[in-house]
């Protein structure tokens, strides 16, 4: 079989230091510059929506979006604990209440029968996380949310190019994204929020900027918000790398491609497939683990050089994390740990990419898996 061939790295429209460098050449400029009104404009459009609102990171845009759909102290949220702390930082941050939903480990989707089971009179929205880049079912989604009368606000940080049915990941309710190092879409650190209503892409901006300007017919500064918005280079930065954005999608799915061949023979590996429909972005080479100690396994490829999610940054359910479990005692229905979003960590390899890893990075971290499974199989 004739191993895929890994594309070379995408090149800008113009080379993104020039990009900067012109942006530094007119600071400091206390207004900011248009910079970020640009790369807003040029957001939706990409993207096909309506308003894009850009921020200074994806906890920033998960904080402006769940505060412009309405999101108020006491109110319940529900969100996967298939997830990281900086999705539900931001529902703690409105003393709203994170109720932690299960994952179906076969799909990766929600887990809808439990979402169902956890539904109550204050639950107002549903954050979904389209975590490795991995997209649920869209029309799932849409329809839970309408029959339970639920705002949709998605942590789609690492789905940017990920379309599913058609439909790309954000654009389902209120999108959240990250631009952080290590995004296919990235500016070093930033993020953006994509909505269809104006109502809400206006009370974003003004909650990015301490509420000056402020929503038509309302006064400046008339409400607390927060200081987070995008720096005018990293804005710069965003708006080179949106020029190429296609070409860097695919540039991460031939990586996937590449280094999931190469470890082809690795025993107790199983590349995981997408899901029917799911045009995935490829944020992380993702492998289902039949070893024995599978996030054992993990961790020790980690200290072999093999970046990976649980491995390398100890990812587990965040209903277990010590900083969730005291807002479970509100309602004893919710206390159940979720086994399907631990399962789910536990046996799987996400290998963390970056645009610049090579084929020989790849073919080193594909040879790493493969000895190291080989002998894990045997012990």
């Amino acid at each position: 079989m004739t191993p895929p061939e890994l594309p070379p790295l995408p090149a800008g429209a113009e080379p993104l230091t020039e990009q900067v460098t012109a942006v530094l050449a007119r600071m400091p400029d206390p207004s900011g510059g248009p910079h970020a009104a640009r790369l807003e404009h040029d957001l939706a459009e990409a993207f096909g929506v309506s308003h894009a609102v850009a921020v200074s990171s994806g906890t920033a845009a998960l904080h402006a979006a769940l505060s412009a759909c309405g999101i108020r102290a006491g109110d319940e949220v529900l969100v996967p604990a298939l997830t990281v702390v900086m999705t539900v930082a931001p529902i703690c941050a409105l003393d709203a209440v994170p109720v932690f939903v299960d994952s179906d480990p076969a799909t990766l989707d929600l887990d809808y029968t439990d979402a169902t089971r956890k539904v109550t009179g204050r639950t107002r929205a549903i954050l979904p996380v389209h975590l490795w880049g991995r997209m649920g079912d869209p029309a799932a989604l849409a329809r839970f949310a309408a029959d339970h009368g639920l705002t949709v606000v998605e942590d789609a940080a690492q789905a940017a190019g990920t379309v599913r049915d058609g439909q790309c990941a954000g654009t389902v309710g209120v999108g959240c994204f990250s631009m952080k190092d290590g995004k296919i879409l990235w500016s070093g650190e930033g993020g953006f929020l994509l909505t269809a209503h104006r109502e809400v892409a206006e009370h974003a901006a003004a909650f990015r900027s301490h509420w000056a300007p402020p929503p038509p017919g309302q006064a400046p500064m008339s409400r607390l918000a927060s200081n987070t918005r995008l720096a005018a280079p990293l804005a710069a930065l965003a708006a080179a790398n949106l020029q190429r954005f296609p070409s860097l999608v695919e540039h991460r799915r031939a990586q996937v491609r590449y280094l999931l061949h190469a470890a082809r023979d690795a025993p107790g590996l199983a590349a995981l497939s997408p899901g029917p429909g799911e045009e995935w972005n490829g944020y992380s080479a993702l492998l289902r683990i039949n070893l024995p100690r599978p996030r054992e396994f993990a961790v020790h490829l980690a200290a072999q050089g093999v970046p990976n999610s649980t491995g390398t940054f100890g990812l587990i359910p965040c209903d277990a994390r010590p900083m969730f479990t005291h807002t479970e005692h509100r309602n004893p229905a919710h206390a159940r740990l979720c086994r399907g979003a631990a399962e789910i960590l536990n046996r799987t390899l996400a290998v963390v990419l970056t645009e610049r890893d090579s084929e020989t990075t790849l073919d080193r971290y594909a040879a790493v898996i493969t000895r190291e499974a080989s002998t894990w199989a045997s012990q």
